[in-house]
């Protein structure tokens, strides 16, 4: 059990963003972009099971969401948030949207995973072969070096991240990715009228591109966008490219000539 650790800036600020991180990683993501919002109050959360939330436990994307709401209930100025999620954190907050959208004010949510395989049996056995590998090598320098490299992560980034991987203990991990792996669209998505910003970056896995046509498809007031030559983590990869179009969604203003707009046929 336990708080949530966060990281609070700009409390004298009228608007409020809260920043939820990948899986296996922490806060420390979104330190670039909470270096160029001064003008907004700011609180990263590192979410259960995670960096200096190791210890709430146990951690599934609903328990996740409901602190969250929490958070934005006790600490966010007039009980409303804007909310940006990565990949894992996007999980969370689309499930805060389903339940609580009455306490958001616009969403970006980037790397959201949607989409998993029909064959859960065959899965689940391939997600416990992919961790009793992964396990024994997570905190080694040679895997995380490597991990790294694959997201193009620059180097400089290298201590917070072997303290993140040492922080997330196995069975913590082993919930996260069962979380993260088997994530649908929840209940009630369809009724939600916040403004919502899918993204992704171009070198992003397929299942991703794929998730993304479901989130527009079932969220009515969703656009989506690509960034060029970018990966899952483009907001470490492009910071200047993230935290103008963060900005320019928050505030209404066009987005960057870089991003590309996907023109997704609307169902709804």
């Amino acid at each position: 059990m336990g708080n949530l650790h966060i990281v609070e800036t700009g409390q004298e600020n009228n608007e409020t963003v809260i920043f939820l991180h990948a899986e296996g990683l922490a806060g420390w993501i979104w330190n670039e972009q909470v270096k160029a919002f001064p003008d907004y109050h700011c609180m990263v959360v590192d979410l259960p099971e995670h960096g200096q939330s190791s210890g709430v436990k146990p951690f599934t994307i609903a328990r996740a969401a409901e602190m969250v709401v929490d958070l934005i209930r006790t600490r966010a100025h007039n009980g409303r948030t804007h909310l940006v999620g990565q990949s894992l954190g996007a999980q969370v907050a689309v499930q805060i949207l389903a339940t609580h959208p009455e306490m958001v004010d616009h969403t970006l949510l980037t790397g959201t995973l949607l989409r998993t395989s029909p064959h859960k049996e065959t899965l689940l056995k391939l997600v416990d072969h992919i961790f009793k590998n992964y396990e024994p090598v997570k905190d080694t320098r040679f895997f995380i070096k490597a991990y790294m490299r694959t997201y193009n992560i620059p180097k400089v980034y290298f201590d917070q991240f072997q303290v993140s991987t040492q922080q997330i203990s196995g069975d913590a991990l082993n919930r996260v990715l069962h979380e993260n792996l088997f994530f649908k669209i929840p209940l009630g998505l369809e009724k939600v009228r916040v403004p919502v910003l899918v993204m992704m970056g171009e070198k992003d896995y397929k299942v991703i591109k794929e998730s993304v046509h479901d989130l527009v498809q079932v969220l009515p007031n969703s656009k989506a966008y690509m960034v060029p030559k970018t990966g899952h983590m483009w907001n470490i990869e492009s910071p200047k490219i993230f935290n103008s179009v963060l900005r320019n969604f928050l505030t209404g203003n066009p987005f960057p000539d870089e991003i590309k707009p996907l023109n997704y046929h609307k169902t709804i």
